[in-house]
């Protein structure tokens, strides 16, 4: 039986047709090569804003331990010298608890804080709030004296009580102050806490500060001191709510002692 002309080139197009493969196995290389290269600029870009991110925001070695325990050695020091007016009875109670705690501290931690404990963190804040009940004892001992204008007659010795109870109370405050921004500086090491409570100018202005700077001990020591000598946040601002109070609080109590023990001064003077 023959074949005819339409039959040929029915069998032409069966045979182009044939021959044509299946395009969707492309397609689908296509879409694979496409996906594993928006992965590979995923992962690319994660670096460069890993690299971009300032210390404060990423996880860092932690902060050194030495100026927080020189600085619960000073306070400790200011406590043993107030007069017996106004001290802590019997004196060493307070002094040698602290001296205890902060030993205890140091030897379990003696460098860096760099990883999370609840025994050390249990320790350090029972080791600020002994220096907070002792400075704020004394402190109401002076603060009644002078309200009463009785106690110490000294304007000398007077003074150099006043200061030494203000200047314990900025280190108490800054060591609060330390121990619960972002959740304290064990924390604030591996970056668990994204907000901070206190605003420091090198956040708001990174361009001015090194990539490696995160706020330390030091810094919230200052943030302590012009807060209870302005008696108001000057260049660091507090966030969250219990930030703004405890501001609050420090500058009360400063106010508070400052204006009365220059007064008293003043008075015995006259």
């Amino acid at each position: 039986m023959t074949s005819g002309p339409g039959d040929e080139r029915r069998a032409g197009d069966g045979g182009v047709n044939g021959a044509t493969e299946d395009p969707a196995p492309d397609v689908h290389g296509r879409l694979a090569r496409l996906e594993r290269l928006v992965d590979e600029g995923r992962g690319v870009l994660g670096d460069v804003e890993a690299r971009a991110a300032p210390a404060w925001r990423v996880v860092t070695q932690g902060e050194p331990r030495l100026p927080v325990s020189l600085a619960v050695v000073f306070a400790v020091v200011f406590m043993v010298a107030l007069p017996s007016r106004v001290a802590n009875q019997p004196r060493w109670v307070f002094p040698a608890l602290a001296m205890v705690l902060l030993v205890g501290i140091v030897v379990a931690n003696p460098t860096r804080i760099g990883r999370p404990s609840r025994a050390l963190r249990a320790a350090s804040l029972t080791l600020i709030a002994v220096l907070s009940i002792a400075n704020a004892v004394s402190a109401t001992r002076l603060i009644l004296d002078l309200v009463n204008a009785r106690g110490i007659r000294d304007p000398a010795t007077l003074l150099l009580t006043g200061a030494a109870i203000w200047l314990t109370n900025i280190v108490v405050f800054a060591l609060w102050y330390w121990e619960f921004d972002r959740g304290g500086p064990a924390e604030r090491a591996v970056a668990s806490k994204p907000y901070p409570d206190f605003l420091f100018p090198q956040m708001t202005s990174p361009e001015l500060a090194p990539q490696d700077w995160e706020p330390g001990f030091v810094d919230y020591f200052y943030m302590s001191f012009t807060n209870a000598t302005a008696f108001s946040p000057t260049d660091v601002m507090p966030l969250s709510r219990w930030a703004k109070l405890t501001m609050l609080t420090q500058s009360a109590i400063s106010l508070v002692t400052v204006v009365l023990v220059i007064a008293r001064a003043v008075n015995i003077l006259k």
